[in-house]
């Protein structure tokens, strides 16, 4: 006895198997206050005291901006971690899914919106990040039914070019490293296009093939119920069911059992309930 309660330590409170491997229910019931969670929630407490930090004493004051500079620093290396440990230790919850990008997109536009209110940003260098980050959210959802979209090496160096050259930015710079943080700033503003793109073009892709997968899989299903419908034994049964209703009525009755012992049976709804599943089988061999 440990005292710890289950649900504090990150299980179900169900005994593993001796040698074998934590089931799927148990991995899945992680507790929510583990060091992923708490990373996240450390950088989203950090969002407002960066900003207070930032316009403390009108906003140009060096030394509180090398302290909102620190709090900035801070939130973007818990970014780097928090993911990281719920994927490596199975610390993923629901509250991460969802507080891990909303803190993500809050410490960056708190970042960008507050550098443009002081007039050290132009904001059209703000509209354009905060356009893409929240045009490739809304398209994750968009897609999420069909595929999700991993994260590319291109999506990892965005952002890694965003938080360097806001945090260059937060800071009081003159001469050549005012110049240098301009130039990382054009930078990110070229990879967050460039990637946003990407992931418009992987989204549709990955939605097409998900449909055209769809439909071959409908295709496949009226195939086989129409050569199970077509096959000699259903046909004998129908034949022989056919024959028995004819041999105690008169010969129109009998004309009607032959007419029933033909060689194939139809499918419930007859050729006209499978043609349109038919018509969607060669729509996708067509896309394809």
């Amino acid at each position: 006895m440990t005292g710890v309660p289950a649900s504090a330590a990150g299980g179900s409170g169900a005994k593993p198997v001796r040698g074998g491997k934590l089931g799927t229910a148990a991995v899945n019931q992680a507790s929510l206050w583990n060091i992923a969670n708490i990373l996240t929630m450390v950088r989203l407490l950090l969002v407002p005291g960066f900003v207070l930090l930032l316009f403390h004493n009108g906003g140009y004051d060096p030394a509180w901006r090398s302290f909102a500079w620190a709090a900035f620093a801070i939130a973007m290396i818990t970014d780097l971690f928090d993911g990281h440990l719920a994927r490596a230790y199975n610390l993923v919850t629901d509250f991460g899914k969802i507080a891990d990008p909303i803190a993500d997109k809050a410490i960056m536009g708190a970042a960008l919106i507050s550098l443009s209110i002081l007039g050290d940003l132009p904001w059209w260098i703000t509209g354009v990040i905060l356009a893409r980050e929240l045009g490739i959210t809304l398209m994750r959802f968009w897609v999420i039914r069909h595929a999700v979209i991993p994260a590319s090496r291109g999506g990892k160096l965005k952002t890694l070019a965003q938080g360097t050259a806001a945090g260059m930015y937060v800071l009081v710079l003159i001469g050549p490293l005012a110049t240098l943080r301009f130039w990382m700033m054009m930078v990110a503003v070229v990879l967050t296009v460039v990637t946003g793109l990407d992931y418009v073009r992987q989204a549709v892709v990955l939605r097409r093939r998900s449909l055209a997968a769809e439909r071959a899989a409908v295709g496949r299903t009226a195939e086989a119920l129409n050569e199970a419908a077509g096959s000699p034994g259903a046909g004998g049964a129908s034949g022989a069911s056919g024959g028995a209703g004819a041999s105690g009525v008169s010969g129109a009755g009998g004309a009607s059992g032959a007419d029933d012992s033909g060689p194939a049976v139809r499918v419930s709804g007859g050729p006209a309930a499978v043609e349109p599943v038919l018509g969607a089988r060669d729509a996708a061999e067509a896309e394809r």
